[in-house]
């Protein structure tokens, strides 16, 4: 095929896609799914080998959150039934990172639910940094906290946190359709003060709402100006209890080609998938490993994910090996080992020198796509309106695979790692 032959040249140039060639890898047939695969696999082998990255999340404050994203357990009005807790002690905190750690993960992903921290929120989180970084060598700690107000990504720099989460989580022109207590500007304005601070900057998406394939498009090309060394991509998690409960879009086929979008567009990026993996690929979990070079080990947020053994036995089954903490995970041309610090000159994610791999989530942490990576929107009690929404054939909503997290942080029992 002559579009995957131009996209896999253009992706060992770090060169950016068109808007029409990313929009056609969406529009592949189920029958041209491994070739597009294939392809994608190539530009991902290419810049990370066959490494995975593991990354965990603790969570510091579950629920109670008063912004309004639509896909979030942690919303305004959410009555979905998940853990309700404030601010975890650093102790316990770094207990729960512990677990995550020993099982094999690279990163720790510290999140608090809540429109932007406090002075003193940042206070606690740094002593929680502080606690993990002396108990643990090597380990990358990114914060994800919501918006943040001028001076506090450099407290948390000088903490000695490495990066900083915050997705964009759709497209422009439909970001009001899931929040209306921050704007899409809020979020970009986050990522960008992550950047300025010397954090390594972390933004993705959520797929799954509603949107259309032009918005998923215009996100990821969004997030590719902005410029982060990596990019979450969640699949929504449609809890019951939240104004997207009813989304069920997607298919496992579709899942691989948005990934294989997102691998295209930024080609030298560390491409996570987060949240709704187990939920959405399902069984097509390993493929997807082709494309993706990162994702989370163990549960979520609010949501349990597949055991944290089950996720080293699908990485050694197909092929790929877990990434050691002594192992740099971006190319040597976007800068510091593991992506911490954010020290690449920015012209990133692929090629020209005013293209970046863009991206943030916004405010509230504790609003992740039905439970992802941190972000927060907010909506109305439908989804966003979308006039060319594609079918999810024979897709039937499983309500078995969505289990509300009822052990690790904030509970007594072990955590899943």
């Amino acid at each position: 095929m002559d579009l995957l032959r131009t996209l896999v040249d253009k992706g060992l140039r770090r060169e950016s896609p068109t808007r029409e060639e990313a929009l056609a890898v969406l529009a592949t047939s189920d029958d041209e799914l491994l070739d597009v695969v294939a392809a994608a696999g190539k530009v991902r082998r290419h810049w990370f080998g066959r490494r995975v990255k593991l990354n965990y999340l603790v969570n510091l404050k579950s629920g109670l959150c008063p912004e309004d994203c639509s896909y979030c357990s942690q919303r305004l009005g959410s009555k979905a039934d998940i853990l309700k807790y404030t601010w975890l002690k650093p102790d316990d905190a770094s207990k729960a990172a512990a677990a995550g750690l020993a099982g094999g993960a690279k990163r720790v992903c510290l999140v608090a639910s809540g429109r932007g921290p406090t002075d003193r929120d940042v206070d606690r989180v740094s002593d929680t940094i502080k606690a993990i970084k002396e108990q643990n060598e090597g380990v990358e700690v990114c914060a994800c906290l919501g918006l943040l107000s001028d001076g506090q990504a450099e407290r948390l720099r000088e903490a000695g946190a490495d990066a900083y989460n915050h997705n964009l989580n759709t497209s422009e022109a439909t970001y009001g359709d899931i929040t209306t207590t921050h704007t899409y500007a809020d979020r970009v304005d986050t990522v960008n003060k992550a950047h300025a601070a010397g954090l390594s900057a972390c933004s993705g998406l959520i797929a799954g709402m509603g949107e259309s394939d032009e918005d998923l498009v215009d996100v990821v090309f969004s997030l590719r100006e902005l410029d982060p060394d990596s990019v979450p991509v969640n699949f929504l998690i449609p809890f019951e209890g939240t104004p997207l409960a009813k989304e069920w879009n997607l298919t496992p086929q579709r899942c691989l080609r948005i990934l294989a979008m997102v691998r295209f567009v930024c080609p030298d990026v560390e491409v996570r998938i987060a949240g709704g993996r187990e939920v959405h690929l399902r069984t097509m979990q390993p493929l997807a490993l082709h494309l993706a070079n990162s994702i989370f080990l163990g549960d979520y947020l609010t949501s349990e994910g597949q055991a944290g053994k089950a996720d080293l036995e699908m990485i050694a089954d197909a092929g790929f090996e877990v990434e050691g903490a002594d192992q740099v995970t971006l190319p040597e041309h976007r800068g510091a080992a593991g992506g911490e610090c954010g020290s690449h000159d920015r012209t990133g994610c692929g090629s020209h020198e005013e293209s970046g791999c863009d991206a943030h989530e916004g405010p509230g942490c504790g609003s992740h796509q039905g439970d992802g990576i941190c972000g927060s929107a907010a909506a109305p009690a439908a989804g966003p309106a979308s006039a060319s929404v594609p079918a999810a054939v024979g897709n039937e909503p499983r309500t078995d695979l969505v289990a509300v997290r009822r052990r690790g942080a904030g509970t007594d029992l072990a955590p899943n790692a």
